[in-house]
C-alpha cells in the first residue's frame, strides 16, 4: 500500500512537469484612431407608480377597571346648644 501511495505520488509531480506549456502573447493591431463619442441617449420614462397597501385592524378595547370600594358612612353630629339673638328696635331721632 505504501508503495502504490509513493508511485502515484512520483507519477503525478512528472506529468505535471511533462506539461509545462509556455505561453505567448500576441499584440493584435489597433486598426485606427478611436471616433468621436456618440450623442447621449434619451432619458427613460419613469415606472408606474405602486398600489397603496392594505390599512391595518384596529386594535382591541381594553378591559374596563374595577370599581373602587364606597367609603365607610360617617359618624352623626352632636346635636348643638339653641341660642336666641335678639336685636334692639332701631333707634328713631324724629322730633315729636
Amino acid at each position: 500500500m505504501r508503495r502504490l501511495i509513493i508511485t502515484a505520488a512520483l507519477f503525478t509531480a512528472l506529468s505535471l512537469t511533462a506539461c509545462d506549456d509556455k505561453t505567448t502573447v500576441v499584440n493584435v493591431p489597433v486598426p485606427g484612431p478611436a471616433g468621436a463619442t456618440g450623442a447621449v441617449g434619451k432619458t427613460g420614462n419613469d415606472g408606474l407608480q405602486g398600489n397603496q397597501g392594505n390599512q391595518g385592524n384596529q386594535g382591541n378595547q381594553g378591559k374596563t377597571g374595577t370599581q373602587g370600594a364606597e367609603g365607610n358612612k360617617g359618624d352623626t353630629g352632636a346635636t348643638g346648644d339653641t341660642t336666641i339673638i335678639v336685636t334692639p328696635p332701631a333707634a328713631t331721632d324724629a322730633p315729636k
